[in-house]
């Protein structure tokens, strides 16, 4: 560990508060501490209190915020919290959650991803569950940095995120109808998004809650080159006749579409004065369109020549891309004063539900096994999945006025995952001349299953030796246990009986197959792969020591532990190496030969992949200037990270998978503030720097491509190398004007403009990767306001800026071949996501009740 610069920066940030303390050493009374900014009650510690209270780095995003800054979705939020960062690639891939820069995967691929990239604990209450919720009737969001494990069920890596719903309130009945009306400046229709919340209480005991929305989004992204007939229309027509691209190809505009039906329902009693019970049940489906990405940066300077174009929002992608996502979670949340400590009970059980189609010319063409030969190839993949999981979590707080304090908790996790995968090339088989009858023209066939369990036990205890001084331990014992690899016991290619086939991988053009009709649930019922099996236990702890220099200057150090578990890569394990056999799709174990000299041999497990490991130091100030107007809070951080998990590729098919490197930090600085300057304005702001990069060479880390052709080569990590997917810099502002008007309503204006610096594709930039430009995003609105509603009208990046979010491939990535005919077969891997253009819209809001 670098501890002189830890220890520079902390004398630093101690200094600085320091210098504050004279302007703060005047008394606040009760008054002064209602009027103060940012007052957002949070539960982050297990216990409440308010933001500068707690001696860790939260962040309280409440609802107030929420509603006059628009914000629809955690990706709109995330922006205004410094530190953690979200690579928006709309709905159709999912969105990973970056903390402190603790990323090595390549950004921009993904599929319907549920993970969140893994690094971050998502909470719906007290139940944990990755969801990108959209933020409807929310009390409030609160974002923590660095690992919780003492202090939460679920294991955190980097860091967490609660989402806390309003729960249903004993003492309203109301009903609140919203409605939002938008239109993007590259669509052509309109969008809107509608919905209610009603509260209603019976009796002093007993309330119920509701809240539904729809949201109808009309996309912006066109798709020009979608094939007529899949198998008989040709991809790449000649381009300069426009009737044989009008034969072939046909276009589809805003295809990028969200349909999206979300909402909870939650019933809360309380029986007694020390029982409080909610039992909640949430979903959120949604149906997107295809993928919001433009394939026109196909080239680049060192590049070589243009190999295919398309326009700013153009997708070139040859075939249509939808996606189904359906998120359920019924929890039952129990509260019970105990009276020397409350006990908590969350128990919760979800389920996950995907189901899409992807356009898989581009990989397949790259392989180079004669599909490319065939003049009016096309192909696409149907992936289905579903995952269950149970949960239960139990927790007891202090409650008694005593100067030890402490938390003690149990949590049990077991989660199912079941997917299968079927890819089709239309016309390819009788092209091909392949004696196997396929009428539907399966030529791939893969089955997914594990099924992870969980269990740890965890707590903390502090002790005041000082009204000012307070120091608090924790610990976190964890295990887990990871079965996975459905055994099909149908083939048997060592010609032993006794020995069945354990991969997951089948090619029915080459031999018989006919179970592709098996259901997730039969796929439940078949063994796991015991050379898959994968099991760990360990020891975590937390060290905070709080001191408060005065009432309005909290200073406190934190060393804290997080934890990730392994998993599968879900590829069937190779055969020996054979020369005269191509090995297809499958993955090497360790020292395994791959080729026919002696230096092709497997550098690490391409089946599996090991859990990895942070341990966070952290030195932070919470000061309160001006009689609490003025609130500045910051923190320093140096994060070592073990074995972290990221992204390779496997010799045989270039499948992408994950594998562990040696070793990794993150260390940089985050600082948050709000200033009430008058009644009437208020400003907001945040910044961060995170410098992540390779603390050990990483062998084979990077796959890149060695034109002509697709051949794969690996670039090693150095040391040194800055990790991909995260902006060094970032920053926001957000500020508020409000008018008051003589018949007691308001007028209020705000703007907010939010920027993040460049970001790298790939490990160390390397591969032929290129960095995402910065950008910064400018929001506009005008709101008038009255007792029981509102209306605004809004303008999101108001300076229409061209936002990319995320890479898919390399330059290399994009090469022209040739079918039987000599005629041109672009490949078009390389494209990039997108974040939304200039978007104008009114939004309004009506309550009706008390």
């Amino acid at each position: 560990m670098k501890t002189s610069w830890l220890l520079g920066a902390s004398v630093l940030a101690l200094g600085a508060g320091g210098l504050a303390s004279p302007a703060m050493a005047q008394e606040t009374d009760g008054e002064d501490e209602v009027a103060r900014q940012d007052v957002v009650t949070v539960t982050a510690t297990r216990r409440a209190g308010t933001v500068q209270d707690v001696p860790i780095n939260v962040a309280a995003v409440g609802a107030a915020q929420i509603e006059e800054q628009g914000l629809d979705e955690l990706s709109d939020l995330i922006a205004f919290v410094p530190g953690i960062n979200i690579v928006d690639r709309g709905a159709r891939q999912g969105n990973p959650i970056i903390v402190r820069g603790l990323n090595a995967d390549p950004i921009g691929s993904g599929d319907g991803d549920n993970s969140g990239g893994g690094t971050v604990a998502t909470y719906l209450g007290e139940v944990p569950l990755f969801i990108d919720l959209k933020l409807n009737d929310m009390e409030r969001v609160e974002v923590l940095l660095g690992p919780q494990g003492t202090l939460y069920g679920a294991g955190t890596l980097a860091g967490a995120i609660r989402y806390i719903p309003v729960k249903p309130q004993f003492d309203e009945t109301m009903l609140e109808a919203r409605t939002d009306i938008y239109q993007y400046s590259e669509a052509d229709s309109l969008s809107y998004d509608t919905g209610f919340t009603f509260n209603h209480s019976i009796g002093d005991r007993f309330a119920i809650r509701g809240s539904i929305d729809y949201l109808d989004d009309s996309g912006f992204v066109d798709q020009p080159y979608l094939l007529r007939e899949i198998g008989v229309s040709n991809p790449d027509p000649d381009f300069s006749d426009p009737a044989d691209v009008s034969a072939n190809l046909r276009s589809a505009e805003d295809i990028d579409t969200e349909e999206a039906v979300s909402g909870r329902f939650a019933a809360r009693w309380m029986p007694v004065d020390w029982i409080d019970g909610t039992l909640t049940y949430y979903f959120q489906d949604v149906d997107v369109g295809g993928r919001r990405i433009s394939s026109q940066r196909a080239t680049y300077p060192g590049a070589g020549p243009e190999i295919f174009s398309a326009g700013a929002f153009e997708n070139g992608k040859r075939v249509p891309e939808p996606n189904e996502i359906s998120n359920e979670l019924l929890a039952l949340e129990v509260v019970a004063d105990l009276g020397f400590a409350e006990l908590t009970s969350a128990t919760g059980f979800s389920k996950f539900e995907d189901d899409g189609q992807r356009d898989q010319n581009d990989l397949l063409v790259s392989l180079e096994y004669s599909y490319e030969l065939f003049p009016a190839f096309g192909s696409f993949t149907h992936e289905v999945g579903e995952t269950e999981t149970f949960t239960q979590e139990l927790r007891l707080v202090s409650t008694t006025d005593s100067r030890f304090n402490w938390i003690v908790g149990g949590f049990y996790s077991q989660q199912e995952s079941v997917a299968t995968s079927k890819e089709f090339t239309p016309g390819y088989p009788d092209y091909a001349g392949f004696v196997t009858p396929r009428p539907d023209a399966l030529e791939y066939f893969s089955i997914g299953h594990n099924e992870l369990t969980e269990s740890a036990l965890f707590g903390e205890v502090g002790y005041e030796f000082t009204d000012k001084l307070t120091v608090t331990v924790g610990g976190r014992y964890y295990e887990y246990e990871l079965l996975d690899g459905a055994i099909t016991e149908r083939y048997y290619p060592s010609g032993d009986p006794d020995e069945p086939n354990t991969t997951t991988v089948f090619f029915p053009l080459f031999e018989p197959l006919d179970f592709e009709s098996i259901s997730l649930n039969q796929i439940k019922g078949l063994p796991y792969d015991p050379f898959l099996t994968q099991e760990d236990d360990g020891f975590l702890y937390k060290f905070n020591v709080a001191y408060d220099v005065t009432d309005d200057f909290l200073a406190y150090f934190t060393v804290s532990e997080g934890y990730r578990t392994g998993a599968s890569n879900g590829i069937g394990a190779c055969g020996a190496f054979d020369s005269t056999a191509n090995q297809g799709a499958c993955a090497l174990a360790p020292g395994q030969q791959y080729g026919p000299n002696p230096e092709d041999i497997a550098q690490f497990d391409e089946r599996q992949f090991g859990p990895d490991k942070t341990r966070n130091y952290e030195i932070g100030a919470k000061t309160a200037w001006l009689g609490g107007d003025l609130i500045l809070n910051g923190a320093v951080f140096y994060v070592e990270w073990t074995d972290p998990q990221v992204a390779s590729a496997t010799v045989n098919a270039n499948i992408p998978i994950t594998v562990n490197a040696a070793g990794a930090e993150s260390k940089g600085v985050e600082l948050q503030g709000s200033w009430r300057v008058t009644d009437q304005f208020n400003l907001r702001g945040t910044y961060s720097y995170a410098k992540t990069e390779l603390t050990e060479d990483v062998p084979f880390l990077i796959r890149t491509i060695t034109p002509p052709g697709f051949d794969t080569a690996f670039e090693d990590g150095e040391v040194g190398d800055r990790l991909p997917g995260s902006p060094e810099s970032q920053f926001s502002v957000f500020g508020k004007y409000e008018v008051p008007l003589e018949n007691g309503n308001s007028l209020l204006f705000d703007a907010s403009y939010a920027w993040q610096d460049d970001v790298l594709t790939r490990t160390g930039g390397r591969g032929s990767s290129v960095s995402i430009p910065s950008y910064g995003v400018a929001n506009a609105k005008a709101t008038y306001q009255a007792e029981d509603w509102s209306v605004s009208f809004y303008v999101n990046n108001l300076f229409d800026e061209y936002i990319e979010t995320g890479i898919v491939g390399t330059p290399l990535s994009n090469q022209i071949v040739s079918d039987e005919n000599g005629d041109p077969v672009t490949v078009r891997t390389h494209y990039a996501t997108l974040g939304p253009p200039r978007t104008i819209g009114v939004r309004a809001k009506i309550r009706f009740g008390s």
